[in-house]
């Protein structure tokens, strides 16, 4: 599997684990030596500007969509290689979505769950058809993919998440899977 761009989805806080940071450090110097831009949110706060950081220092590339909402939230980040100014979160999601080969989700809050549902989502519905990778720091996601399990067990989704989603322990992981 090629991929050129991967769009990256995470807390725009570090969490209080140093290990979150540590996976997101290594994520961004794997993604520039071997060639893969960064797609993300645009913003230089939390674990998205770390993955951010670790690109550029390794002379990756790296573009930004953010909302005009998020330029003071999320701290618009000035050292990328580009940012693009979205009018909303829909659009944002849109134009990542457009811009990535496929999507990887890191440790985050409320906005992280909500990209990768949406993602999975447009997959389900044939919007797109994207590979989704989960970066699994440290169990961070193990509930919600017990959960996830659960609603295939009662029915509720049309195929099993294994056909959607790709779980990783740690970045080298991912790297080894594209290789």
């Amino acid at each position: 599997m090629t991929i050129n761009s991967l769009a990256v989805f995470c807390g725009s806080k570090d969490g209080i684990d140093g290990v979150y940071v540590g996976q997101a450090l290594q994520l961004g110097k794997l993604m520039a030596e071997n060639n893969i831009k960064m797609i993300y949110g645009g913003g230089s706060s939390g674990l998205m500007g770390v993955v951010a950081d670790a690109v550029m220092h390794h002379q990756g590339k790296v573009t930004g969509i953010i909302p005009h909402v998020l330029l003071e939230w999320e701290r618009q980040h000035h050292g990328i290689t580009e940012l693009i100014i979205a009018d909303d979160m829909h659009v944002r999601k849109k134009k990542m979505y457009e811009l990535c080969d496929a999507a990887i989700i890191l440790p985050g809050g409320f906005g992280t769950l909500d990209e990768l549902f949406e993602m999975l989502t447009w997959n389900q519905l044939a919007i797109h058809d994207k590979k989704i990778f989960i970066l699994n720091t440290a169990g961070f996601f193990d509930h919600l993919l017990t959960h996830i399990r659960k609603m295939e067990q009662e029915g509720f989704l049309y195929e099993t998440a294994k056909e959607r989603i790709i779980v990783f322990d740690t970045p080298m992981n991912l790297l080894q899977y594209l290789s």
